[in-house]
Formats: structure tokens, sequence, C-alpha cells
């Protein structure tokens, strides 16, 4: 059984639409229920989509009550002509990419046809309950709770993943053997996954922002587990452990203890120019299973440069 709980969306819902329609009442505007459902229909998870969705029912009420006008006026107010409205409305705003707010503009248009007397005076009302119900709609979804803490959060998370998964790396290669499952590595791009869409949430939650740092950090630790993930099948499948693996391996182990969100990519790569010397240094291979083990050593090694790499592109985070 689920657990029950009131989210912040649903108490801006209830919040907005029973001040849009006290409002509405108060200045005894008819069909002043309306003014709620408006608000409702504006109540996006974040403040681009809900500045987005007044745009798309502005622009799509203003048409329909065009249409309204226009086609009740001449053929008059009846089933069939509200059809034909319909007919044309609907292709209208799909065309000019307002399709979102359907809804709230066949609310205005449903009110139009109940009346039967398109007036000055209805169309100055439909325009406040649209000025009420947007405007109280777009005020309530301001407000959009801190979500620094959840990122932060997956930031450390994924930080703890990179580092397991760098040490069993690190002690397979040293020790020849592991009972190492693999688990981090689903976990962490799940971590990645979850930790991108927020990331992509607060961008939408500032409406002059376009970029979000923890974004292009996780997308960044994203591509470096696509490295890791892609390299890890020739480490396991070494037909002989040759004596380049444990150089390799303490230069994992020291990796692993500063996986952090700064940028010291720089001298990683330094110790990895030193690794690619000491390992050029090494006896030739003598055999064939040897030869094949230390060119999958020397590929890992190149993936790893590329790992830094990605690393050192990004500026970091304080």
């Amino acid at each position: 059984m689920k657990k029950f709980s009131i989210g912040y969306r649903t108490l801006k819902t209830a919040l907005g639409a029973s001040v849009a329609i006290a409002i509405a009442q108060y200045f005894e505007l008819q069909f002043f229920t309306a003014a709620g459902i408006l608000t409702i229909l504006c109540i996006q998870p974040t403040k681009r989509k809900s500045v987005h969705a007044v745009y798309t029912r502005i622009v799509s009420t203003l048409i329909g009550m065009t249409y309204a006008f226009i086609f009740f006026g001449i053929f008059g107010y009846s089933p069939i002509v509200l059809g034909i409205v319909l007919l044309l409305f609907i292709p209208t705003i799909v065309s000019l990419g307002v399709v979102e707010g359907f809804v709230s503009s066949a609310v205005i248009m449903m009110h139009i046809f109940l009346t039967a007397n398109f007036t000055s005076d209805l169309f100055l009302n439909e325009l406040a309950l649209m000025a009420t119900g947007f405007g109280v709609g777009l005020i309530v979804n301001m407000y959009m709770p801190d979500i620094q803490h959840g990122l932060f959060y997956h930031r450390e998370k994924i930080e703890a993943l990179l580092k397991k998964i760098l040490a069993e790396i690190a002690g397979y290669l040293r020790n020849g053997d592991t009972l190492w499952d693999g688990k981090e590595l689903i976990e962490a791009a799940q971590v990645l996954n979850a930790a991108k869409a927020l990331a992509f949430k607060d961008v939408e939650n500032h409406l002059t922002r376009k970029e979000n740092l923890y974004y292009v950090y996780f997308d960044m630790r994203e591509k470096q587990l696509e490295i890791i993930e892609r390299v890890l099948p020739k480490i396991t499948a070494l037909p002989v452990m040759t004596e380049q693996a444990p150089l390799i391996a303490t230069f994992l182990e020291d990796l692993s203890e500063h996986v952090h969100s700064g940028n010291t990519a720089s001298h990683f790569l330094e110790k990895l120019d030193k690794v690619k010397s000491e390992f050029a240094k090494m006896p030739l291979p003598a055999d064939h299973e040897t030869f094949i083990a230390m060119a999958s050593l020397y590929q890992f090694i190149e993936e790893m440069d590329e790992y830094l790499v990605i690393k050192q592109s990004f500026k970091g985070i304080k």
C-alpha cells in the first residue's frame, strides 16, 4: 500500500484554484468557477513550462473567441455550428503550436455558446476570467522548492560509486581475481539518469538560465562511465596477469581516492604519462597470451587518458 502524501504541486493547485475562484466571485464575474479551471491548467512542474502554458492558452483562447464571434454571429448558436468551429479551430492551433491551450479555449468557447449572445460585456468577462485564472496560476507556480540538496546528494552518490568501481578494477588487476558483481555500474547509470533529470528541472525553474553546472557535471560523469563500461570487458578477459597490471592498479587506486567535483585531471594526466613511460620500459611479451594481455592493458591506459581529458574539460564545482 502506497503511503499517502500531499506534494507541493498539489498544494499549489488547491490554493491557486481557490484564490482564483474567490477573486472571480468577488468581482462578480459570470462563470466564476472557470477561473479555478484555468488556474489548474497552468500549474506545471517547472516555471518555464508554466510560462509556456499561459502563453499557449492565451493565444489559443483568443483564436477560439475570434472563431466563435465570426461563426456564431453569422450562422447562429447551434451544435452544428459549434462542431464546424471546432473542426476549423483545432487544426489552426495545431499549426500554430499552441494545441496545449485547447482545453482552456474550449471552456471559454462553451461559455459563449451557452449564453448565445456574444456581447462586449461577455467578451470583457472572459478576458477577466483569463487574467484571473492565468495570472493566479503563474504567480502560484513561481514558487518552486529548492533542489540544490538533491543535486548535492546525487553528486556525492555518483562519486562514491565511481570510487568503488575504480577500486574494484584496481583490486582485480593487483590480485587477479575479485568477488565484485559489478552492481555499482548499474546503480551509477540509474543515479546519473535521475541526477540529469533533476538538474534539467533546475534549469527549467530559472527563466533566464540556459545551463546548469550540475547538469554539465553529471553529463561529464556519464561519459566517463561509458568509457569504463566499454573497456571493462577487456580487463576482465585478460588471458594472463603481466607485470604491468600492478603498475596500472597503483594508478587506479590513487585515482579512486581522489574522485571529486573539483578539477585535478591535469595532475593525473601527468601521472598517467609516467605510467605509460614505465610501461614502455618493461620487457616485451614472450608469448602470444602475454602479448594480448599487454595490448589490452595499454588500450585500457589510452581509454583512461580519455577518461581524464573529459574531466579536464569540466571547470569543477566549488
